[in-house]
């Protein structure tokens, strides 16, 4: 009796929920490096879009254990299509700050400007206190025509994609 998505398929889904974890590890993990090796500081929908990622690894990393230790086809499935659900989120809300900073519509009212933090004399509790983080309508840079958020885009889609593609497998034969 075959019980297992994998087995119904013909192919093994471990390594295909492994990998769509690890590109989300891989996408987030650049963000970070980003922020933390490259200086770029990220504004309040730089720091939202890294939320599908901080939620989606687990789940997809649950459906490899599942899938692992030949649970339920229904569970290996269904927490990749929750997977694919999440990098559609991730999806909206890249083309979301994609279109603030192209100017398409408004961004959130709390995406302060980019000003100078001098102490001025001040203890560095205050001066931490006068920091605005970047504004969400600048993008930090392009590359290759796009911004940080339009490459969440990118990223995003095809993690959908690929777990989507996967979730929805045919069974061979």
């Amino acid at each position: 009796m075959m019980n297992t998505l994998s087995e119904r398929t013909g192919r093994p889904l471990l390594p295909q929920a492994a990998l769509v974890a690890i590109g989300m590890a891989v996408t987030v993990g650049a963000a970070l490096a980003f922020e933390h090796v490259g200086g770029f500081i990220p504004c309040a929908l730089c720091l939202e879009q890294r939320t599908p990622y901080y939620l989606g690894i687990p789940v997809m990393l649950a459906a490899a254990l599942s899938a692992g230790l030949k649970g339920p086809a229904l569970l290996t499935r269904g927490l990749m299509l929750v997977g694919g659900a999440l990098m559609l989120w991730g999806l909206y809300l890249g083309g979301h700050h994609a279109g603030v900073e192209w100017g398409w519509w408004a961004g959130p009212a709390d995406c302060g400007v980019v000003a100078p933090t001098e102490t001025g004399g001040r203890s560095a509790l205050d001066a931490l206190d006068a920091f605005v983080p970047p504004a969400c309508d600048q993008a930090a840079g392009r590359f290759l025509g796009l911004s940080f958020a339009g490459w969440n885009v990118v990223a995003s889609a095809i993690l959908a994609g690929l777990a989507f593609r996967f979730a929805l497998a045919r069974p061979k034969g």
